[in-house]
């Protein structure tokens, strides 16, 4: 048996390669943590376009006389204009119409969420700007764009994201696709978009990477044209949301902004991030609705525009976000309400 000096010089020599393992371990867990955090921190950053960076720098008439959006303080509702366009055929420096609008409702308090998808016909006041369909008013800029549908809402829109195809297709790859059921065959063809564009998918619960998910947020060729193509895009925009909140894509997500960021700007700041992702990590989606609900739209012919989707009653199309938005919770069993099943109808 070694004397006991030995022992304890032994026993001494053990905690000293263990203390020091320990702290080169917590060394590399602070500088993962680091790397980490100033990656996302990069790549929240990355998002807000200046100068030439911005898909509206060559574009003199951006929001001339257009006012800032409202500031969000943080603890009352907060609303954020969401645009997919499509920049297929556009020359440089131009703005491509909305192909997609959508506006996100988070309430802090209640911690609730609501979308509404904005039929891109809608005929509209742009503000400074003869009446048009609701798509054209990001040509005039964002401001612009968020002035006119938060009229159209009559609640204030205080924050914009703005993307194309390919960020759209981005986004869907870095999460590792989505795992959806396509409820029928879907297929479209056109000589003028090129075979990358064609749309072919089929019946059935199926994994759909980037390129697929666009085809089926992008279909419209059907009896309800665009009625439905809005309803998918809710429902699926409500997938895409449950799999970023997966612990899977957290890990991912320095990896998931460097792929998306290039392709998307907004007036987000980092902070204003950080404040929407607390509130939206811990929120529910409480309902999606068309706008204008199928009970106040009609058809009509705007002259030069052709067709045009007119509102019979703005103020009550006012009164039913309102009504959308400060629904009472649902009690334990009942049945879903006529707003919801309205909803869902359309």
């Amino acid at each position: 048996m070694p004397p006991r000096s030995k022992r304890h010089a032994k026993k001494g020599k053990s905690k000293k390669t263990l203390v020091r393992s320990l702290i080169i371990l917590l060394l590399l867990l602070a500088g993962g943590a680091v790397y980490y955090f100033t990656s996302i921190y990069q790549g929240l950053n990355s998002m807000q376009k200046q100068g030439e960076d911005s898909p509206f720098a060559n574009v003199e008439t951006v929001d001339a006389d257009t006012p800032d959006p409202p500031k969000w303080e943080g603890t009352e509702p907060v609303n954020i204009l969401l645009m997919g366009v499509d920049a297929r055929g556009v020359k440089k420096g131009e703005i491509p119409r909305s192909d997609t609008m959508l506006v996100v409702s988070l309430d802090p308090v209640k911690k609730k969420a609501h979308v509404f998808s904005i039929l891109r016909d809608t005929y509209v006041s742009i503000e400074g700007y003869d009446k048009n369909r609701v798509n054209t008013a990001i040509i005039h800029g964002p401001n612009t764009a968020m002035k006119t549908v938060g009229d159209l809402l009559g609640i204030p829109i205080q924050y914009y994201v703005y993307t194309d195809f390919q960020g759209f297709i981005k986004l869907i790859d870095a999460v590792g696709g989505i795992d959806y059921t396509v409820e029928k065959d879907m297929v479209y063809k056109t000589i003028a978009d090129g075979p990358e564009y064609d749309i072919n998918l089929k019946q059935g619960y199926q994994h759909l990477d980037g390129s697929k998910a666009l085809q089926y947020v992008r279909f419209r060729h059907d009896a309800t044209s665009d009625y439905t193509r809005t309803q998918r895009q809710r429902a699926f925009l409500s997938a895409v949301a449950d799999k970023l909140k997966s612990t899977t894509s957290l890990v991912k997500l320095p990896g998931i902004l460097s792929q998306v960021s290039p392709y998307i700007d907004t007036n987000l700041s980092v902070n204003d991030m950080w404040k929407l992702a607390s509130v939206g990590y811990d929120s529910s989606v409480a309902g999606s609705e068309q706008i204008p609900p199928n009970n106040l739209l009609e058809e009509r012919n705007a002259g030069k525009l052709g067709s045009v989707l007119d509102i019979r009653d703005p103020d009550r199309l006012k009164e039913f976000v309102q009504e959308t938005l400060n629904e009472p919770e649902p009690s334990p069993g009942a049945s879903p309400s006529a707003s919801s099943a309205a909803g869902a109808g359309q």
